[in-house]
C-alpha cells in the first residue's frame, strides 16, 4: 500500500493481466479506478476493498496528502498524479463534489479518445460476465446488452450525487461508455462509522440499464439494498433525503439558539437534545409520522401557533417564516393522524 507524499507516474496505458488470475466470466473482481476520494467515494472503496467483490487500482485526488489519506484508510489503491496515468478498469466511479463531475467526465472522455489501445480505458466487465452477475436484473442472461456488446469492451462509469443524473456523464456515453448514478442514503459525515453502518443502507440507482444491473450486483455484495430511480425524478427523490435527514441538524441547532436564548443551561440542552431526538426517532419509527405528531398542530391549537410564530419571526425573520411553513404542514398532517393530547 503506497502513502507516500508524491505520485507515481503510474504504470503504461493498456490491457492489464485479468484481476488475481481470474477473469470476470469466471468471477474474478472488477478492477475500480476512483476519481476523488472524499468521504463517500473512500468509505465506498474501503467497504468493497473489505468485501473483495472489486479490486480497488488507481485513485486520482486532489493532492498527493489527500490521495495517501485515502490510501491509509482504504486500505488499498495506488496513487495516481492525473487522468492521462490511470490505468484501464472495469469500473469508474466519479467522486468529485457535484459541481466538478460534468467537468471530470469531460476531460475523462477526452483522455479516453487519446487511447489507441484496444478498450482505450476500459476493462472486460461489461464484454463478457457471468449470469450470476446479472442478479436483480430485470433482463436474462442472453437478452442483456452485455452479453451482446461488441469488442472492445465497455467501461462502466458512474458517479454518487443524489441530486444529479447520469446525463452529466454524457460525454463518455457518447464514447460508448455504460453511465449511471448511484445514490446512498446513510450520512457519510464520519467515514469510519459510515463504514460500521452500511449494512442495510438504501441505495438508489439511475441511468442505463445495463450499468445499473452491474451496479446493483456491487452495491448489494456489501449489503445495500438497491432500488431504481428515474432520471426526471432524481431531484425530487434527493429533496425527500434533505428533507428526512438534512434538516435535522439545521432544526436542532434553531432550536438550541432558542433554548440559550431563554437562559436554559447548556447541560440541559444537552439532555434535551438527547431525550428528544432518541424519542422522536422511536414514535416515528414504531408510528409513523402521523401517529407520532404531537404539539399544537396535533391539537389544532391555531391560536397557540400563531402566538408562537409572531413570537419566533420577532427573534429571527427566517426561523419564523420556517416555523409557519412547517405548523402549516403539520396541521395537515394532523387531518390524518389520530386524535391525542399533548
Amino acid at each position: 500500500m503506497s502513502t507516500t507524499a508524491q505520485f507515481p507516474a503510474g504504470p503504461p496505458r493498456g490491457e492489464l493481466a485479468p484481476v488475481g488470475g481470474s477473469d470476470p466470466r469466471s468471477g474474478g473482481a472488477w478492477r475500480l479506478n476512483l476519481v476523488g476520494a472524499g468521504r463517500v467515494g473512500k468509505t465506498l472503496a474501503r467497504l468493497w476493498h473489505l468485501q473483495g467483490h472489486l479490486q480497488i487500482q488507481d485513485i486520482l485526488t486532489t493532492s498527493p496528502a489527500s490521495a495517501a489519506a485515502a490510501i491509509e484508510f482504504i486500505g488499498a489503491g495506488n496513487a495516481i498524479s492525473g487522468l492521462a496515468n490511470m490505468r484501464p478498469a472495469d469500473i469508474w466511479m466519479i467522486a468529485t463534489p457535484d459541481a466538478q463531475i460534468a467537468d471530470m467526465a469531460r476531460q475523462l472522455a477526452e483522455v479516453q479518445s487519446s487511447h489507441a489501445e484496444p478498450g482505450g480505458l476500459g476493462g472486460r466487465a461489461l464484454c463478457s460476465v457471468s449470469p450470476a452477475r446479472f442478479a436483480g436484473s430485470s433482463l436474462t442472461y442472453a437478452e442483456h446488452p452485455a452479453t451482446q456488446a461488441p469488442s472492445p469492451c465497455t467501461p462502466l462509469v458512474f458517479h454518487g450525487s443524489g441530486a444529479l443524473g447520469s446525463d452529466l456523464l454524457a460525454p463518455l456515453r457518447d464514447r460508448g461508455w455504460r453511465t449511471a448514478s448511484a445514490h446512498c442514503i446513510l450520512s457519510f459525515a464520519d467515514p469510519e462509522t459510515a463504514v460500521a453502518q452500511f449494512a442495510g443502507t438504501a441505495c438508489a440507482l439511475e441511468g442505463d440499464a445495463t450499468a445499473c444491473a452491474h451496479l446493483r450486483t456491487a452495491f448489494s455484495a456489501m449489503g445495500a439494498q438497491c432500488f431504481e430511480v428515474a432520471s426526471a425524478d432524481k431531484l425530487l427523490y434527493h429533496a425527500a433525503a434533505v428533507f428526512a435527514t438534512n434538516f435535522v441538524p439545521v432544526l436542532q441547532s434553531v432550536a438550541e439558539d432558542l433554548w440559550r436564548t431563554t437562559g436554559v443551561p447548556q447541560p440541559i440542552i444537552e439532555t434535551l437534545r438527547a431525550q428528544l431526538l432518541a424519542n422522536s426517532v422511536a414514535n416515528i419509527t414504531r408510528l409513523g409520522p402521523q401517529g407520532a405528531l404531537t404539539g399544537p398542530a396535533a391539537r389544532g391549537d391555531l391560536p397557540a401557533i400563531n402566538r408562537q410564530a409572531a413570537a419566533v419571526a420577532a427573534w429571527s425573520a427566517d426561523a419564523g417564516a420556517a416555523y409557519g411553513s412547517l405548523s402549516a404542514l403539520a396541521l395537515q398532517l394532523a387531518k390524518a393522524a389520530p386524535a391525542k393530547n399533548s
